[in-house]
């Protein structure tokens, strides 16, 4: 299977029972323009383009609940990537990081069943497997994003489990990977914690982000390369550009991605690409999906970022006024134009996994996808 069964019988029944009975204290809306944008306090925001009056709006983007809670203990890294907006966007704060108890209180506000920590860099947490130990004792599964260099040095805080993840982040091969980090031999060190998590029992995957300059074919060339290893999965998203970073000409538009992942389905039926079909139909512009960030919320040092990993206006203290106060109205494509080229897994997946804008057959697709 490509997900550990328990991992896939906890979120199939986490999404149905919340499909049909979601808590209704994030159904409402407490921003004072009924959805038309005249609440949102963000001046940059364009009010959302007028609907007709028989446009039809998906009951489920009026459901909304947490898939995957990204928490970000820390926003430190150990590296300066070039595509990175946290350790610009949070510079004032670079130092600062939650508790554990801080951590624990946002995974039990939010209720999402898996969580993904990341940053900055986990590994520099100081009681990131005290952490790790607490949310499996929670039942949570759990994606430790990191950039691999630390993983042997800290491996012997934590133990294998079904539920736990080493998900590392390899944009190429070595010469392309390492210059992307702006550091040499990061790569090599990469695979070197790689294998010592493989060799000590643990589940490993790797985080790929594609950008405008990207090749597919040394994608392909990365995977192969990753074959012996024998690693329980890959995740591909193309490059959006953070408003904290300044370098626009490595970012894709919309055009660019369905270009760039015109041949993902032939690298799916190769690989073990996480990535689900109606996801990467999304990618090559066979189908619309509309961007569902309330899925995959964000908590850091400063409180939940809204609305989305990507983009902050705001900061809320609880998880209900993330959820009632952010003006979804007001994002998405034609709405606001930050949004206009975003195709990023973190804003769409969960659309997929809710079966928005849903085609026939698609559910036998991702049954044959989920068992492979």
């Amino acid at each position: 299977m490509r997900f550990p069964i328990s991992m896939t019988a906890s979120m199939a029944t986490y999404i149905a029972r919340n499909k049909c009975r979601p808590k209704p204290e994030w159904q409402k809306d407490l921003t004072s323009g009924n959805g038309n944008g005249a609440g949102n306090p963000f001046q940059i925001l364009h009010r959302p383009a007028q609907r007709s009056a028989s446009a039809e709006i998906h009951p489920l983007l009026h459901k909304r609940f947490p898939l995957v809670l990204m928490l970000e203990p820390l926003h430190a890294c150990n590296l300066t990537c070039t595509g990175c907006g946290r350790i610009r966007e949070y510079e004032s704060t670079i130092t600062q990081k939650l508790t554990v108890e801080q951590c624990l209180r946002a995974v039990d506000e939010c209720g999402a069943p898996v969580v993904s920590i990341c940053g900055g860099e986990p590994l520099l947490y100081p009681d990131i497997g005290e952490l790790v130990r607490a949310l499996r004792a929670r039942r949570k599964h759990i994606y430790l994003c990191t950039n691999g260099m630390l993983i042997r040095k800290r491996l012997a805080e934590f133990e294998p489990d079904v539920s736990f993840f080493f998900n590392v982040h390899l944009d190429g091969l070595e010469q392309t990977h390492d210059l992307a980090v702006e550091r040499q031999g990061v790569f090599q060190q990469a695979i070197d914690g790689i294998k010592a998590a493989k060799a000590a029992g643990f589940k490993v995957s790797t985080n790929t982000t594609v950008y405008k300059e990207t090749d597919m074919r040394e994608i392909e060339a990365l995977f192969e390369f990753l074959e012996p290893l024998k690693l329980d999965g890959h995740m591909l998203s193309p490059a959006y550009g953070y408003t904290a970073v300044d370098d626009r000409e490595i970012f894709m538009t919309r055009e660019d991605v369905h270009e760039k992942f015109k041949d993902i389905d032939r690298l799916a039926r190769r690989f073990k690409l996480n990535s689900t079909p109606v996801y990467l139909d999304f990618l090559q512009g066979k189908r619309d999906l509309p961007c569902t960030a309330w899925g995959n919320p964000t908590y850091n040092t400063k409180g939940w970022k809204a609305p989305c990993y990507l983009i902050t206006d705001a900061h809320y203290e609880t998880f209900e006024e993330f959820m009632t106060k952010t003006p979804w109205e007001s994002y998405g494509r034609g709405k606001d134009p930050r949004c206009e080229h975003c195709m990023v897994h973190c804003g769409y997946e969960p659309s997929a996994a809710l079966g928005i804008n849903a085609k026939p057959g698609d559910n036998l697709r991702l049954l044959q996808w989920v068992l492979r």
